[in-house]
C-alpha cells in the first residue's frame, strides 16, 4: 500500500512539474518571443502607427507588422506583390512546406505580364478549396489590402520609399477570432509561430527576388 502511495506521489509530482514547465514555457513565449516576432524587423513607430486597412477590422485579437528594407524601388517591389497568390506568382515563401498541407503553391522567380493587372474586387486563393482573399485597396506603389474573403483576417502591403531610392515593406496582419472560452488564446499562440516562420520567408523572398531583378536591370548604383 506504501509503495502503491509513493508511486502515485511520483505521478502527481512529475505531472505537476510538467504542468508548471509547460505554463513556464507559455509565459516566457508571451513576454518575449511573441512580442519579437509580431513586430519582426519593424521598428516601434512602425508597429503602432495606423495604416491603410486598419479600419477594415476595428478590434483585431492580432496584430502583427513585420518589416522589410529592399535595395529597389517601390514601383518595382510592387510587382512582385500584386503577382502573388496561387495559381499566379505563387507566396514566395516555403513552397515544399505549404504544399505538404496540399495547397499546391508555385512561386516563381520571374514578372510575369498577364498577372500585373489587378483590381478592387479581384481575388487572390490559397488553397485548392478557394480559401483566399479579396483585395480591397489597391494604391500603387503604396498600398495594397487583402481581406479574407469570409472576414476576421486583413493582410495588408505597405510600401515607402528610403532616402536612397529603395523601399521600406511593412506587412501588417489584423485578425480576430470567433473562438470562444479560455482556450482560444492558446490555440491562437499556436498558429502564430507557423503565420511567423512562413511570413519571414515571404518578405525575404521578395527582398531576394526585387533585389536580384533591379541588380540584372542595371538601374542601382
Amino acid at each position: 500500500m506504501t509503495a502503491t502511495i509513493d508511486r502515485a506521489r511520483a505521478v502527481l509530482g512529475a505531472a505537476g512539474a510538467a504542468a508548471l514547465g509547460g505554463l513556464g514555457a507559455l509565459a516566457a513565449y508571451g513576454l518575449a518571443v511573441r512580442p519579437w516576432h509580431l513586430a519582426w524587423r519593424a521598428t516601434a513607430e512602425e508597429a503602432e502607427q495606423p495604416l491603410p486597412g486598419d479600419e477594415l477590422l476595428a478590434a483585431p485579437t492580432m496584430v502583427s507588422t513585420r518589416a522589410a528594407t529592399i535595395a529597389a524601388p517601390p514601383d518595382e517591389v510592387w510587382r512582385w506583390l500584386v503577382q502573388m497568390g496561387r495559381g499566379r506568382g505563387g507566396l514566395y515563401s516555403y513552397d515544399r512546406l505549404e504544399n505538404l498541407v496540399g495547397l499546391d503553391i508555385h512561386s516563381v522567380d520571374e514578372i510575369v505580364p498577364e498577372l500585373q493587372h489587378l483590381e478592387v474586387g479581384d481575388r487572390m486563393d490559397l488553397s485548392a478549396e478557394r480559401f483566399g482573399l479579396i483585395a480591397r485597396r489597391i494604391e500603387p506603389p503604396e498600398a495594397l489590402v487583402w481581406e479574407f474573403a469570409d472576414g476576421g483576417w486583413i493582410w495588408a502591403f505597405h510600401l515607402r520609399r528610403t532616402v536612397d531610392g529603395g523601399t521600406r515593406l511593412l506587412v501588417r496582419n489584423r485578425w480576430t477570432s470567433s473562438w470562444a472560452g479560455p482556450g482560444w488564446k492558446v490555440a491562437l499562440w499556436a498558429v502564430e509561430p507557423v503565420a511567423f516562420v512562413m511570413e519571414q520567408r515571404m518578405l525575404r523572398g521578395i527582398v531576394e527576388r526585387a533585389e536580384r531583378a533591379h541588380r540584372e536591370d542595371g538601374r542601382w548604383t
